[in-house]
């Protein structure tokens, strides 16, 4: 049986069109295959428009630190004056970010609680936090900011001031700041016969040196310079551990886990970097921290 003439018609149409389709379609961008390749909180477009980016609070940047803010990453312990090395860079990010200081809104939150899983409250944090694969699994970071090393510190005329390297800090007692790379490094690289002590903040560890509860404490450089020269002035500097695994320790912006922002942070921390901002801040705020004897 024969179609009719306006069916066979129809029918030509259809598969056409059904033709034109499929060639479309083969010529079209196709999705990503895995979408997990992409670093988490990529953005495209406008996402990172200045002054107009997904925050907290809807044009307001929310940064968070601890609370005492030590110096010299800050100054008189307010983060919000602009001064010390962090207070610094977390207001050049804000404007690279296209947030002027009145827009900057600070929050204290406690050292562990900034990379510890679950929702933030911040935008980002900055408080010295060291990038690590563990801490990834839970926060985003951007690109570091400061590159550092931990240091060792004394008092003086004692026997942990006599040390020259790792063998002779094994047998002393040793503390530090918890969930720190200082404490890493007490764990991992000193392997000291006795359990290291974990002190909830650095100002427990310094009285702890002080009343002679260790014999040595272990905190970042440019810190130890500080509390050598303006807080335990009785205490020297013994020395700094080299960078484990070839690559640099570096503090880094802390931000919730898969957060629209990171890429955002980490282009304004790239630019500052490229720009030479960051060492000019550094050179500001830092410049006293010059050099230690190494320890191996």
């Amino acid at each position: 049986m024969h179609l009719a003439p306006r069916a066979a018609l129809r029918r030509a149409a259809a598969a056409a069109t059904i033709a034109l389709l499929a060639t479309a379609v083969g010529c079209a961008p196709q999705p990503e295959e895995d979408s997990a390749a992409k670093p988490s909180g990529s953005s495209t477009g406008t996402t990172c428009a200045k002054g107009k980016l997904a925050t907290e609070t809807s044009g307001k940047l929310t940064i968070a630190t601890d609370e005492p803010a030590y110096e010299p990453w800050f100054k008189d312990d307010k983060p919000a004056n602009g001064k010390g090395f962090e207070s610094a860079v977390a207001y050049a990010v804000a404007e690279q970010l296209g947030y002027d200081k009145s827009a900057v809104v600070w929050q204290s939150v406690p050292f562990n609680k900034a990379f510890a899983p679950g929702e933030k409250t911040f935008d980002f944090d900055i408080n010295q936090v060291s990038i690590s694969a563990e801490r990834k699994k839970a926060v985003d970071f951007s690109s570091g900011y400061y590159d550092v090393r931990q240091a060792v510190i004394a008092l003086k005329g004692t026997k942990a001031a006599k040390a020259t390297s790792i063998a002779d800090l094994k047998s002393l007692k040793l503390g530090a700041q918890v969930g720190t790379t200082s404490l890493n490094y007490i764990e991992d690289v000193v392997k000291p016969t006795q359990q290291a002590a974990a002190y909830a903040k650095n100002d427990q560890a310094k009285s702890a040196l002080k009343n002679g509860q260790v014999d040595a404490i272990v905190v970042d450089l440019p810190t130890a310079f500080y509390i050598t020269a303006a807080e335990v002035t009785d205490a020297e500097i013994v020395g700094q551990f080299e960078n484990q695994g070839g690559t640099p320790e570096q503090f880094g912006l802390v931000l919730d886990k898969g957060s629209a922002l990171t890429s955002c942070v980490t282009d304004a921390v790239d630019t500052l970097r490229e720009n030479g901002t960051l060492a000019k801040i550094e050179q500001q705020w830092l410049s006293d921290a010059v050099d230690a004897p190494v320890l191996k």
